[in-house]
């Protein structure tokens, strides 16, 4: 029966391919305490299938394309998070981190040594320990040889599970210590109280920062702010900004009115829009001009389950959804000018994506010499990230949005990410089996130990000496390590938004930081 199947897989590694995506996730998806594999049960999957069929592996192409597509989408989406993240808390956040993979990656190369365990393999249990796909194949470039695949299979289960313990047990110790909660916008009716007759620009300057005059009532009708108009005592503004800064504003100019405005929709109604025109998105709010004829103005933004403050340097993206105030008659002609159309949730410019994944691969492709090792290169492991990442901080160059909408970014990277581990599982299937029959409970115990010191670095210092709030460490835990699991793991353990920044700051410099490791130390010491 076996030897059936695998004639058929190697006769049709297309049919093997994708056999082991459906299979590898029906695996992924088996949740036992809370645990699962997710879209990394696709690489074991592979290695099931690679060990019944050797030859069914597919072309090497395929797995390269599978990685640039998820590094690109990765480095699109993070990178502002990543520049700011080199500032700032942040700063701090990095360090950590990279204090925990030095940390992991010392005893990798210790444990290897004194185990006699080839560089290539030491690796491998690496990149596992610290779930790092990018790692792995920075370490099988390095190599020349799939070898960094196996010891990644044998350390990669306890690369997801060992976090969670550590952060259950944490949970468990120590009492949370969380940051401020960031509160969201609201907005505020306020009647002006002794107003001496200035005007709408006048009230402007007296707003502190980060409250907008989204409207304003004189008399019995509703009215976009006009800069000349003048006010009056008992007239009504509405003002949209954080709970503390808004109470302030009331303190400045009277008392809070409610209803006065948003109870009457006949001058002026509330609309929301998706932004799809591609006129539209990559420019910033402050530089947005309606047609002639059109008034209106956006008085919030939401982008995926955030709510946005309308500043005018924020840079509108496909799939955000504004809400804008306008008199009635203009809606029909605002929502053709933003596009409105749900579709860009999952549109995206194939024209952007294909130069930036170009310029990533070709930066990929430069070497530089190294004294010592030769010549060093980022590989398709490293180029497509880091310009991915820049071209995520830009946003726009030109007619050109880099932007990739959420839904759309998170489905590219995603099937890149099977491709890549199914095409390495299929490759390494056979040689595998060899080797983990022979040392497989001693690379398990090398992978447990390096995660192990990577995970309780970051914990330890961070709580103990940095004195950071917890939902700052599980957010420096979850980006050390990389896995999404360990990410949704910590939300679950902490309700918090910080926890999402930390990961997001801190994920991209790490994935980059490990690949270098990886290369310097197979450069060095050999394969």
């Amino acid at each position: 029966m076996l030897e059936t199947i695998g004639s058929l897989l190697e006769q049709s590694p297309m049919l093997a391919l994708f056999a082991a995506i459906g299979l590898g996730y029906a695996l992924g998806q088996i949740s036992i305490g809370g645990f699962s594999l997710g879209a990394g049960a696709v690489l074991f999957a592979g290695l099931a299938l690679g060990a019944i069929a050797p030859n069914s592996a597919p072309p090497g192409m395929v797995s390269s394309i599978g990685l640039v597509m998820f590094l690109y989408g990765i480095g699109i989406q993070y990178g502002k998070q990543f520049f700011a993240g080199l500032s700032g808390p942040g700063l701090k956040w990095n360090l950590l981190a990279a204090a925990g993979v030095l940390g992991a990656f010392a005893i990798a190369l210790f444990l290897g040594e004194l185990s006699g365990v080839a560089p290539s393999y030491s690796m491998g249990l690496f990149a596992g320990s610290l779930t790092s796909t990018p790692t792995l194949q920075a370490a099988i470039d390095a190599a020349g040889s799939r070898d960094p695949a196996i010891g990644y299979s044998v350390s990669y289960p306890f690369g997801v599970i060992g976090p969670i313990l550590c952060l259950f047990v944490f949970s468990r110790l120590y009492t949370p210590r969380l940051a401020p909660a960031a509160e969201p916008l609201q907005h505020m009716e306020i009647t002006l109280d002794d107003w001496s007759g200035g005007t709408v620009t006048d009230l402007i300057a007296r707003l502190p920062t980060g409250v907008d005059l989204v409207s304003v009532r004189q008399g019995s009708t509703n009215m976009l702010p006009d800069p000349q108009s003048r006010l009056a005592t008992g007239d009504t503004v509405m003002v949209i900004g954080l709970p503390g800064v808004l109470e302030k504003t009331r303190r400045a100019l009277g008392r809070i009115d409610p209803g006065r405005i948003t109870k009457d929709r006949d001058a002026l109604d509330l609309v929301r829009v998706f932004v799809s025109r591609p006129g539209v998105v990559g420019t910033p709010i402050g530089r947005i001009r309606f047609p002639d004829g059109m008034v209106g103005r956006i008085v919030e933004v939401r982008r995926g389950d955030s709510v946005l403050f309308p500043d005018a340097e924020l840079v509108l993206e496909y799939g955000d959804r504004v809400a804008l105030i306008a008199p009635r008659e203009a809606i029909p002609g605002l929502r053709k000018h933003f596009g409105d159309s749900i579709k860009s949730t999952a549109e995206f410019s194939y024209v952007s994506v294909g130069l930036g994944m170009s310029l990533g691969v070709l930066l990929g492709l430069v070497q530089v010499p190294v004294p010592g090792i030769g010549t060093f290169s980022m590989g398709f492991a490293g180029g497509p990230l880091i310009v991915a990442l820049v071209l995520g901080r830009l946003g726009r160059t030109g007619p050109m949005s880099w932007h990739i909408p959420f839904s759309a970014n998170l489905t590219l990277r995603n099937f890149g990410l099977t491709l890549f581990l199914a095409s390495v599982g299929l490759t390494a299937g056979a040689p595998f089996v060899e080797t983990v029959s022979t040392t497989g409970f001693m690379f398990l115990g090398i992978g447990a130990v390096i995660l192990l010191g990577g995970v309780l670095t970051v914990m330890l210092v961070g709580h103990y000496l940095l004195k950071m709030s917890s939902d700052d460490l599980l957010g420096a835990v979850a980006g050390t390590t990389g896995n999404p699991a360990i990410l949704v793991y910590a939300n679950r353990q902490i309700q918090s938004d910080r926890i999402d920044l930390a990961y997001a700051s801190i994920y991209p410099s790490m994935t980059i930081l490990k690949i270098i490791l990886a290369q310097v130390a197979i450069g060095l010491l050999g394969r």
